[in-house]
């Protein structure tokens, strides 16, 4: 009988271990000595799941059949690719880089990753994704990736917008490495400020994110993860020119001082001094524009002691010329010669990262991050006047650990924000200071088989929103092999920016009404959204090729919304939302490798966005309720000095879109209630020479589509009718492109 006990009391323990991978990483050596390497990575092939290895080389991962490959990496080491079909014990000894009679083959991640064991509805576009396109900058990184939108902001700045969920980007929350970057004064020309070539992956997180990143996610979650100086080539080149006139210039220069320190020096410019009318309407379809963009990145990493550390500091000059094609800033500034406008913008930031991994504790961990930046936009739209100067400081402290075991883990923090804002719009100036401290708390639970869930709650008090509560809520549970089926729920708010946010209103007659109520923000109540959502990815295996389909829905309920009211066309009228405001988005989409290496992809989105206006309850202008999206990529197979093509084409369709009411406009002004539906193609051509150098060709809008008169009014800019901001379609027609990649 004691036997049985002992039996019994054992095997919680034994089952245990059947759900893991056990062992030990180590330096090769002649005689096979058993020397443990501190910090090494251990991995499941596209996956996220992973770990690192304990002081003395040993490690412990969860073990789930859904992967089959685990990877073992080591700076400094070759990497290998273990083929693990059982929970076992691994001894494994890695060579060094610099030995090369062995040859290990690995696979390629996944350009677009979709996680199947995360609470959360993440979408990883790792840097193989990005080089599909142009991707000049980071509003232009998503042309090939269904998960987001991108829209036409406006008839004169070429800017890209993005939206999420049927909500613009100020509802999303955008980061650089986990702290909030795109914001605030950078709202409505952030994205551009980022170059693509400095982004190695984009987390993609659709419906209310992490408390641990704040208060403010309402629609989802776009985080940027930068080139790190210890990983990215020592030299990268990336040259770029297209027919309207576009040259831009990317380096960078990465150093690895020490065993432990790294930096990396990245510059970049572009410059358009073309100036192109296709539209003949007398107005550049794009700007003319030079920016110089500089940042210099440290990393310090020491895996014996566990501390790692990331230090950024940037400086940006952006400068556009848009308007009339005679427009002389020189001598018609703010005269009625000719109409024309100049957004200058320097910026100054600066951050830094902190973090300790308990050598003897690999699941413990601290991390702090700080921030700091300067945004300074001075710029003028034909008689119209908006500068604004944004001082912003940010800092996080965490802690991560776990409770018991490694199933249930916590990170709990604190946060504190300082927004100083002076904008100055026409004659009158607006200037406040926000500043907000908050705790957080967020629980995890991972069961790889079944559930996972992640809880979390915040508490902020701040000088404009008051006191209040962020709860957060993902759930991921498997019904079966290959299916994640997940709930979300959370509760966002914001103060909005309202000039910031719409500075395409300027580029018009348009005068501007406040119907404050006397809140705390330009006399308006804060915006706050509850956000909640189901979605199911379900892979397979068809043909012996992998796929995945996946549905998701979600639904965002506005408690209060600026609302911005553009049904006159001689006024844009901001109040707060007396109503309601709601936004539901349904998404399908299918992936699948029909041959080897020839990748489908598609989807299908379908928005209802409505909000009650003063004009009653209608949906949302310039939203194309359906939108269908296709990308087909094939790559040859590489040869032995990494030659290949690689072909990748993008359908956008999108349906029509509501037009703001423009029949109290002349005839000859009036634009109708309904845009016709239109259809995009984008194609890109990449030969690689060899694993240093490729070159690329590729086209946008190739069938040459574009909006009839997007500038109302252009005949008399100063007259009461002008209007640039109705644009549901390209301006600037067919363009076409080419650029070269050079790394060493």
């Amino acid at each position: 009988m004691k036997h049985i006990l002992k039996l019994l009391l054992w095997l919680p323990i034994v089952a245990t271990a059947q759900d893991k991978i056990e062992g030990m990483v180590m330096e090769a050596n002649t005689e096979n000595k058993h020397i443990g390497l501190a910090g090494a990575n251990v991995y499941w092939m596209d996956s996220q799941i992973g770990t690192i290895t304990k002081d003395n080389g040993t490690f412990t991962i969860p073990y789930t059949s859904e992967y089959n490959k685990l990877i073992i990496s080591f700076v400094g080491f070759q990497s290998d690719t273990l083929t693990i079909n059982e929970p076992k014990m691994v001894h494994h000894w890695l060579r060094p880089s610099n030995q090369l009679d062995e040859v290990v083959v690995e696979k390629e991640r996944d350009a677009v990753q979709k996680a199947y064991f995360s609470p959360q509805n993440v979408v990883t576009v790792n840097s193989a994704e990005l080089l599909k396109a142009a991707c000049c900058n980071l509003s232009e990184s998503f042309e090939t990736n269904p998960a987001i939108d991108v829209n036409f902001n406006d008839a004169l700045t070429g800017t890209k917008q993005i939206q999420m969920l049927g909500l613009t980007s100020p509802y999303l929350l955008i980061t650089q490495e986990n702290i909030p970057m795109v914001r605030g004064a950078s709202q409505a020309f952030g994205l551009t400020f980022t170059p693509g070539t400095w982004v190695e992956s984009i987390q993609i997180t659709k419906g209310a994110g992490s408390v641990v990143n704040g208060y403010e996610s309402i629609s989802g979650q776009i985080n940027t993860e930068l080139q790190k100086p210890l990983t990215d080539t020592p030299i990268f080149a990336n040259g770029y020119a297209n027919l309207n006139g576009r040259l831009e210039l990317n380096t960078h220069l990465n150093t690895k001082l020490s065993d432990k320190w790294s930096t990396g020096l990245y510059i970049h410019g572009n410059r358009r001094d073309i100036e192109v009318d296709n539209n003949d309407d007398g107005f550049l379809d794009n700007p003319l524009a030079n920016q110089i963009n500089i940042m210099n990145r440290w990393q310090y990493q020491n895996p014996e002691t566990g501390w790692v550390s990331f230090l950024n500091v940037r400086y940006l000059n952006d400068e556009k010329q848009i308007g009339q094609e005679d427009f002389n800033p020189d001598t018609d500034r703010f005269t009625t010669n000719a109409w024309g406008s100049e957004i200058d913008t320097k910026r100054f930031d600066g951050s830094l990262k902190l973090g300790y991994v308990f050598p003897n504790l690999p699941y413990q961990s601290f991390g702090f991050q700080a921030s700091f930046s300067n945004h300074q936009q001075d710029s003028y739209y034909g008689f119209n006047v908006y500068n604004i100067d944004h001082t912003s400081i940010y800092s996080n402290l965490l802690f991560n650990s776990i409770i018991d075991n490694t199933k249930n883990k916590f990170k709990a923090g604190l946060t504190f924000a300082y927004d100083g804002y002076d904008e100055l719009v026409n004659a009158q100036n607006f200037e406040r200071v926000d500043r907000s401290a908050g705790a957080f708390f967020e629980y995890a639970y991972t069961n790889l088989e079944k559930l996972s869930l992640t809880a979390g709650l915040r508490v902020d008090t701040h000088n404009r929103l008051g006191n209040f509560v962020t709860p957060r809520l993902h759930v991921r549970y498997t019904p079966w092999e290959k299916g994640s089926l997940r709930g979300s729920f959370g509760i966002g708010r914001r103060a909005a920016n309202i000039f910031a946010e719409n500075q395409k209103l300027f580029a018009s007659s348009r005068t501007i009404q406040l119907q404050d109520n006397g809140g705390p923000v330009y006399g308006f109540d804060p915006e706050k959204a509850i956000n909640y959502g189901v979605s199911f990815l379900q892979g397979f295996t068809l043909f012996e090729r992998p796929g995945n389909f996946s549905v998701d829905f979600y639904r965002t309920d506005f408690d209060n919304q600026i609302v911005v009211d553009w049904e006159n066309p001689l006024e844009v009228t901001f109040s707060n939302l007396d109503g309601k405001s709601y936004a539901n988005s349904l998404q399908v989409e299918l992936n699948h490798e029909l041959l080897p290496r020839f990748e489908v992809r598609t989807a299908y989105k379908f928005y209802d966005v409505k909000t009650d206006y003063q004009s009653g309850r209608l949906q949302k202008p310039l939203q194309a309720r359906h939108r269908f999206f296709t990308n087909l990529g094939y790559t040859t197979e590489p040869t032995e000095n990494g030659s290949q093509w690689r072909f990748d084409y993008t359908f956008n369709a999108l349906g029509e879109q509501r037009l703001p009411d423009t029949s109290s406009n002349p005839i000859d002004l009036q634009l109708g209630d309904f845009s016709e539906g239109y259809s995009l193609m984008n194609a890109q051509v990449t030969k690689v020479f060899s694993k240093k150098f490729e070159v690329y060709l590729g086209g946008e809008n190739l069938t040459n589509f574009r909006q009839d008169n997007p500038v109302l009014g252009s005949q008399d800019p100063f007259g009461t009718n002008f209007d640039t901001t109705i644009v549901y379609a390209p301006i600037f027609g067919r363009m076409v492109y080419a650029g070269f990649r050079f790394k060493s």
